[in-house]
């Protein structure tokens, strides 16, 4: 197949936060091939390549002068498997939240707990996304990566992805690896990880006492439906910030002002703080300036209400930003990348 590259279109459709800016030329990747026209092409006519999934992740501040490749590979497939476990590989095209669903309806386990996050494969493990007690780190078996410098194919193993909070070795080298599949270490017996109050009140109200994976993702399911708004009627990034990690004495500091702060004690000696209990309790939440907000249930997620640039989203987060830091001392991070 030939990559078809288009010159001057709308990115609107293809960021979760509904900026409508303008790619200088964009084109889709179904295979590894169009991935390797698309470096060609990046380097024949000397324009930055800017690669892309389900654009859940990405807050776009002005018109992108570059090639906007949107991977669009699918695929699914069990490459390995005994009575106890198995190996399933997935294109970085595949939706995230359909792919947890396909592999429960295989009797695999081990991504409920990530149900509904919003994005695609090839991106989960650059953030090394997590919700509700587990991380991609805690099922990843491996992926396939394509070297920008070198043109090369590279496999990476756990070991070699330097997996943390929100963090990989691919957000580092965020220019230089393309991910274009990820393969996971899945269980035919359930492990559930219910330690999270929300999910084990969830099931208790369904009256479930012996919940099977499918069940763990359907509590999670409604949990984010009431919590996050829908990208497809109200533009945004899921969690803005990330939960900053302080140390035990600042924590402490804050607490004697603030004696509800919500914290949680790592095994470093840090203490993870709660983003949006800062947030809220500084008195962003449910605040508006145009179109660009801050959501009213809640106060993690930045909201587009219709027509906010991606240049008015940054502004109002680097005032939440700066407002967090003089009434904390505390600095929060983006998670969504910038360009």
């Amino acid at each position: 197949m030939t990559l078809h590259v288009q010159s001057a279109v709308s990115l609107k459709p293809f960021n979760t936060f509904g900026v409508d800016v303008q790619a200088r030329l964009f084109a889709q990747a179904r295979n590894d091939d169009e991935v390797r026209q698309a470096l060609a092409y990046s380097a024949e006519h000397d324009v930055p390549l800017l690669v892309i999934g389900g654009g859940s992740n990405l807050l776009l501040s002005g018109d992108v002068q570059a090639l906007v490749l949107r991977m669009a590979s699918r695929g699914i497939r069990i490459v390995r498997e005994d009575c106890l476990e198995a190996i399933v590989e997935a294109e970085a095209g595949e939706p995230w939240h359909p792919f947890v669903q396909s592999c429960l309806e295989l009797g695999l386990a081990g991504l409920e707990n990530l149900s509904l996050i919003p994005g695609t494969v090839g991106a989960a493990p650059m953030q090394n996304i997590g919700a509700y007690g587990v991380e991609i780190k805690d099922v990843f078996h491996s992926l396939t990566a394509l070297d920008r410098e070198t043109g090369e194919l590279r496999e990476f193993a756990l070991q070699d992805c330097a997996f943390g909070y929100r963090d990989s070795v691919f957000k580092h080298q965020a220019g230089r690896w393309l991910i274009l599949r990820v393969r996971f270490k899945l269980s035919r017996e359930a492990n559930l990880h219910l330690e999270y109050g929300p999910v084990r009140q969830r099931l208790d109200q369904l009256g479930i006492d012996k919940p099977t994976p499918f069940d763990v993702s359907r509590a999670i399911c409604a949990i984010r439906s009431e919590k996050l708004p829908d990208p497809a009627v109200l533009g945004n990034a899921g969690s803005f910030f990330k939960n900053p990690l302080v140390a035990a004495e600042l924590f402490e500091a804050i607490k004697s002002q603030h004696p509800g702060v919500v914290g949680y004690p790592q095994a470093d000696g840090q203490v993870k703080l709660a983003a949006g209990w800062l947030i809220e309790q500084a008195g962003w939440k449910g605040y508006r300036d145009g179109d660009a907000g801050v959501h009213k249930l809640q106060s993690l997620v930045l909201v587009n209400y219709g027509h906010a640039s991606g240049l008015q989203l940054l502004n109002l987060a680097r005032r939440i930003q700066a407002d967090i830091v003089e009434r904390f001392g505390v600095e929060l991070e983006m998670e969504p990348n910038l360009y």
